[in-house]
């Protein structure tokens, strides 16, 4: 319910601004540019649907021979002590689990292209013992929340555009976002626990979220003594490792266990190519509403309202330029990567606003285009509350973007 009125808010309000923009300022092109960013966000929602075929069909095969070869249960088990906490509605042993850890574990490197199938595998499998197909369960929405808060170790992308850029030291920002990301994923999942009723002085609970910070700490002591150029290669280099890694053990267990891996793999890759296809109308809805948003220039209106606002309360102002890519975050992915890049080409790659526009992009996932893929795919309608707590993650890793970079740069 709430992301239909979301939805059709940003069309209303584009409508609003076009017809403010046109009696007070005489313009009439805003109207052509809306209908145009219409057609065109349409296209890109299914290119983006196009795009994603090739990779969920490789994706879900290899999943599916790592599911019959027993990789995907065994990772289910290890982090079950976890998982059963968190997903209290999903049986132990459940294919779920597996499904779930190769997920984050995908978004933790950075590796979108991975994480993202994995994650419509997961989502699969929870839908399966989910008793009203069209209502999210809890388990769905800690799911989401996991994905929406994009908790990443290794900002690979951000860090290339950086490069492309020419900043000085592209990985500069790797600290203040794993800072940002790891808080936003940490707030995400201790107010959803509460809101679930999820027992957050479970000793295991608790273990495992201090083993978390103590590892978030320990690769801030580790990659803080390294150069520059070096946290950039080591990054890379684990990244694309661990994820060869779990394909080579994917192919060793199907080998072990004397299954057919070509069959395995083309009955997995065409349940890859029909869940693309489901995606397309949830993507169309989302990115059209988005891009007509954009079109009619409410967003800058918001931001000149915004860094107004801030002027007069006598707060330091240089983050708000940054601004832009904190509201388009949770809308659009390339909407708010073009604005982190568009701040570079304009104040350059090692300026503080282009920094905390960095910090900013690194800290969370695309909220919306999560939830339109993920619940799209296994056909949710009904989002309870999920789309309020993914967007209180995203807020919580803005703020904490523009305070690490502050910590880090100012």
């Amino acid at each position: 319910m709430v992301l239909n009125y979301i939805w059709v808010a940003f069309f209303l309000v584009a409508a609003l601004v076009a017809i403010g923009k046109t009696l007070f300022c005489g313009d009439y092109q805003v109207w052509s540019d809306i209908m145009s960013a219409s057609f065109t966000s349409a296209g890109n929602a299914f290119e983006i649907a196009l795009g994603l075929t090739g990779i969920l069909s490789l994706w879900l095969g290899l999943m599916k021979i790592g599911e019959r070869g027993g990789v995907v249960g065994f990772l289910g088990r290890v982090i079950s002590p976890l998982f059963s906490r968190l997903f209290p509605g999903v049986p132990k042993g459940h294919p779920a689990m597996g499904s779930i850890f190769m997920n984050v574990s995908a978004n933790m490197l950075g590796l979108d292209n991975a994480a993202t199938p994995m994650g419509l595998k997961a989502m699969q499998e929870l839908q399966s013992l989910n008793k009203e197909k069209d209502t999210a369960t809890d388990a769905m929405i800690m799911f989401l929340i996991l994905n929406a808060s994009g908790l990443c170790f290794i900002p690979i992308s951000i860090m290339m555009y950086r490069a492309q850029a020419g900043a000085a030291n592209p990985t500069d920002v790797f600290l203040p976002i794993l800072l940002a990301t790891f808080i936003a994923t940490f707030v995400g999942i201790i107010t959803l626990c509460i809101k679930q009723r999820i027992r957050l002085m479970d000793p295991v609970l608790l273990s495992w979220l201090g083993g978390m910070a103590v590892i978030i700490l320990g690769i801030v002591w580790f990659f803080s003594a390294l150069p520059q150029e070096a946290v950039q290669v080591y990054s890379g280099f684990i990244a694309n490792f661990l994820l060869l890694g779990v394909i080579v053990a994917f192919l060793v267990a199907g080998l072990f266990k004397k299954i057919n891996m070509y069959n395995t793999f083309i009955e997995g890759a065409k349940e890859g190519f029909k869940t693309a296809v489901m995606i397309i109308p949830y993507l169309v809805a989302i990115l059209v509403a988005i891009g007509m948003f954009r079109a009619s220039g409410a967003m800058n209106v918001i931001t000149d309202g915004l860094e107004a606002f801030v002027t007069w309360l006598g707060i330091d102002a240089q983050w708000v330029a940054a601004l832009p890519t904190a509201l388009m975050k949770p809308l659009s992915g390339s909407g708010s990567r073009g604005m982190m890049v568009d701040l570079m080409n304009t104040y350059g790659a090692d300026a503080f606003v282009s920094r905390v526009s960095a910090a900013i992009q690194g800290s969370t996932d695309t909220m919306f285009y999560v939830l339109a893929v993920y619940f799209g795919s296994v056909g949710v309608t009904k989002t309870r509350y999920a789309v309020p707590y993914a967007l209180l993650a995203d807020v919580t890793g803005s703020i904490a973007g523009i305070i690490a970079a502050y910590i880090f740069f100012s």
